[in-house]
C-alpha cells in the first residue's frame, strides 16, 4: 500500500487542500530519501575510516593521504557542488519552470537542455586545464627538498588529481538531476567511493605489511588508484537517469552561449565565496599537517628562531576523523535537506510575492534545527564510546582516542550552525545574492585563523585549537547570515518559530540530563582500565543513543512541537 509524506506548515490547519500539502511536503520527502541513502553512505564511510585507523593508525603516512585526498575534494566543493552548481541550479530550475508554465513542455525542451549541456562543457574545459597545470606544478615540487611525508603527499596528490574531473563532473551532472527531482542516483554515488576504498584498504592489508612505513606508503598508493576507479564508476551510474530527463552530451567546444555567460556573471562571486570556505578547509588541513611532528622533525625555523612544532605526529589524520564524526549527522540530514530544498527555493524566488519562499525557508530552518541542536549535544555526549568503538584498535592507540574525542567535542558544538548554514546559503543563491555569502566567508576565514593559530601552542588544546576556531567562526556566521537575510527579504517571520525553538532547546536539555544521569547508575557499562572491550563501548554508545534520542523526541512531543510533522508519514 502506497503512502505519501504529508507536511503541514507550522500553525496551519490540518484540513489544508491536498495539492498545497503535496507541494509543502515535496522537498521534505525528497530530503528523507536523500537522508536514507546518505545514511548508508556515511555508515560505509565510517567503516572505511574505522578500517583505515586499524591498519594505518594516526601516523605521517595516513596524514599525507588525508591531505592529498583533500585536493580533489576542494575542487568538488568549489566547482561541482560550489560555484558553477550554485549559479547553475537557480537558472536551470527557473528555465524549466518557465517552460512548464508557458508551453506545458517539460525540461526536455531544447533550450533548457542546451543550457545544461553547454554548462557541462564549460566545467570540463576548466577542469581539464586546471588538471594539466596542477600536474606540472606537482611534478616540479618533487625536485624540491621536502620532508618525506610532505613529498609523499605531493606524489599522492599527483595520482589523484585526475579525479577532480570525475568527481566534479559527477556533482554537476547530479545538479541537473536535482532540478528534475531525481536524487537517488547522485546520492548513491558516494556509496561507490566508500566501497572502492574499503576494498582497496583490505586488499592492501593482504599484500603489504602495513606495520611498516614502506608497506603503508605502498598501501596508500593503491587507495589513490582506487579513487580514480571509483570516479569512473560514479559517472557511469548517472547516465541512465540523465538520458531519462532528456540530457544529451554535446561537443565540448559548444559552451560559450548567452545563458552560460549569464551564469558566469553569477559564478565569480560564488566561486570567491566557495573558494574562501575551501581555502579555510585546506588551510586547516595544511596547518595541521605542516605543524605536526614527524620522525626526526620536532622543530622549525622562522626568522632565525627555532620553534617547537605544537602538534603530535598524525594531527591531520586525527582532525580528519573528528570531522568525520561531527559531519555524520550533518551529511545524513542537513545537507540532504538543503539539497532537496534548493530547487524549490530557486523556483519560488522568481515570484513577486515571496510569501511562499519565506514559508519554505522558515520550514527548512526549523527542520534543520530540529536535528542540528540535539546532534550537537548528542555528539559531545557519545564522543568517547563512539571514538573507541570505531577507531581504537591496531595502530590506533588510546592516546589517539583522547585527542580525537577532544576535537570531536569542540567541532560538535557547531553542528547546529553548519546545519543552518546549509539552508541559508541556498536561500541567498536562490535570490542571486552571491556577494553576502562571500563577505561573510571572508570574515569566517579571518576569525577562524586568528583564533586557532595562537591556541595551537596552548598545550591543553594543541590540535583541538583548530576546532575552537571553527566553532566560533561558523557559529557567528550562521547568526549573521540569518539576520542579514531577514533584512534583505523584509523579514523571515522567525517570531513564529521562537516557540518551536524554545521547545527544541528544552527537549535537548532534557536529553542531556537523562544521558548524564544514566552514566552514574548501574545500568551504564563501565570501562575496564584502558583495555579494548568493544562490547562495553558498543553497549555504552547504544544506551546513550537510544536514551538520548527517545528522551528528546518524547519531550518534544510532550511539549507539542509541531515540527515533528516532518518525520511522520501519513496517507493522503
Amino acid at each position: 500500500m502506497s503512502q505519501n509524506a504529508a507536511v503541514l506548515p507550522f500553525g496551519s490547519p490540518a484540513a489544508a487542500e491536498p495539492s498545497r500539502r503535496h507541494r509543502q511536503a515535496s522537498f521534505v520527502s525528497h530530503a528523507k530519501l536523500i537522508g536514507l541513502l546518505t545514511l548508508f553512505s556515511r555508515i560505509l564511510g565510517m567503516a572505511r575510516e574505522s578500517i583505515a585507523a586499524n591498519y594505518f593508525g594516526a601516523g605521517a603516512v595516513w596524514s599525507a593521504f588525508t591531505v592529498a585526498f583533500t585536493i580533489p575534494n576542494l575542487f568538488r566543493k568549489l566547482f561541482g557542488e560550489g560555484a558553477l552548481s550554485a549559479a547553475f541550479i537557480p537558472l536551470y530550475a527557473q528555465a524549466v519552470k518557465r517552460e512548464e508554465e508557458d508551453s506545458g513542455i517539460r525540461s526536455e525542451d531544447p533550450s533548457s537542455q542546451a543550457f545544461a549541456a553547454a554548462s557541462v562543457n564549460l566545467l570540463c574545459s576548466i577542469l581539464i586545464a586546471l588538471t594539466i597545470v596542477g600536474e606540472v606544478i606537482l611534478y616540479a615540487l618533487t625536485f624540491l627538498y621536502l620532508r618525506p611525508d610532505y613529498l609523499l603527499a605531493v606524489k599522492l596528490t599527483a595520482i589523484m588529481l585526475p579525479y577532480v574531473l570525475l568527481v566534479c563532473g559527477t556533482a554537476f551532472l547530479g545538479a541537473i538531476l536535482q532540478v528534475h527531482h531525481r536524487f537517488a542516483a547522485i546520492t548513491a554515488t558516494s556509496i561507490v567511493l566508500n566501497a572502492c576504498l574499503i576494498v582497496a584498504i583490505v586488499a592492501a592489508s593482504r599484500f603489504f605489511n602495513l606495520k611498516t612505513e614502506a608497506g603503508q606508503e605502498a598501501g596508500v598508493r593503491w587507495l589513490s588508484y582506487a579513487t580514480l576507479i571509483a570516479g569512473v564508476i560514479q559517472i557511469l551510474m548517472l547516465l541512465p537517469s540523465l538520458r531519462a530527463v532528456g540530457f544529451r552530451f554535446q561537443p565540448i567546444l559548444h559552451f560559450w552561449t548567452p545563458a552560460v555567460r549569464r551564469m558566469l556573471t553569477l559564478t565569480l562571486p560564488v566561486a570567491l565565496s566557495a573558494g574562501v570556505l575551501q581555502v579555510s578547509v585546506v588551510l586547516d588541513k595544511g596547518i595541521s599537517f605542516m605543524l605536526a611532528r614527524s620522525p626526526g622533525h620536532d622543530t622549525f625555523t622562522l626568522l632565525g628562531r627555532t620553534i617547537a612544532l605544537p602538534m603530535a605526529e598524525g594531527a591531520a589524520a586525527r582532525l580528519n576523523w573528528s570531522q568525520f564524526l561531527y559531519q555524520f549527522p550533518l551529511g545524513v540530514f542537513a545537507i540532504a535537506l538543503a539539497t532537496a530544498i534548493f530547487p524549490k527555493l530557486s523556483a519560488d524566488a522568481l515570484d513577486a510575492d515571496r510569501t511562499q519562499f519565506k514559508r519554505i525557508l522558515r520550514q527548512g530552518i526549523e527542520a534543520s534545527l530540529l536535528i542540528g541542536l540535539p546532534a550537537s549535544a548528542g555528539m559531545i555526549l557519545v564522543r568517547y564510546p563512539a571514538v573507541r568503538l570505531l577507531f581504537e584498535r591496531g595502530n590506533f592507540t588510546y592516546d589517539d582516542t583522547v585527542l580525537v574525542a577532544r576535537s570531536t567535542a569542540v567541532y560538535a558544538g557547531a553542528i547546529w550552525a553548519f546545519s543552518l548554514q546549509q539552508i541559508l546559503n541556498r536561500a541567498y543563491y536562490s535570490l542571486h545574492d552571491t556577494t553576502t555569502p562571500l563577505l561573510l566567508g571572508l570574515g569566517n576565514l579571518a576569525i577562524n585563523t586568528l583564533i586557532e593559530l595562537p591556541l595551537l601552542w596552548y598545550k591543553p588544546l594543541a590540535e583541538s585549537g583548530m576546532a575552537v576556531g571553527t566553532l566560533v567562526a561558523f557559529s557567528l556566521q550562521a547568526v549573521l547570515m540569518t539576520w542579514m537575510l531577514g533584512r534583505k527579504v523584509g523579514g523571515l517571520g522567525l517570531r513564529q518559530s521562537m516557540p518551536n525553538l524554545a521547545r527544541m532547546l528544552l527537549a535537548t536539555a532534557a536529553m542531556c540530563a537523562a544521558c548524564y544521569a544514566v552514566q552514574w547508575t548501574s545500568l551504564y557499562p563501565k570501562d575496564l582500565a584502558h583495555s579494548p572491550h568493544k562490547l562495553i563501548w558498543l553497549c555504552q554508545l547504544t544506551l546513550l543513543m537510544l536514551l538520548g534520542g527517545g528522551t528528546y523526541f518524547a519531550t518534544a512531543a510532550a511539549l507539542g512541537l509541531p515540527v515533528l510533522e516532518h518525520v511522520r508519514v501519513r496517507k493522503p
